[in-house]
């Protein structure tokens, strides 16, 4: 049980992760597309 809710809390961290990279590489390459 508690196993699970590590791995619970784990995914949702990743997720959360995941999207603030992925914001991340969009304003970079936002911001790259501008300058040209």
């Amino acid at each position: 049980n508690c196993k699970e809710v590590v791995r619970s809390l784990t995914l949702t961290y990743n997720k959360a992760r995941q999207a603030g990279i992925t914001k991340e590489l969009m304003d970079i390459v936002g911001g790259a597309e501008a300058l040209k």
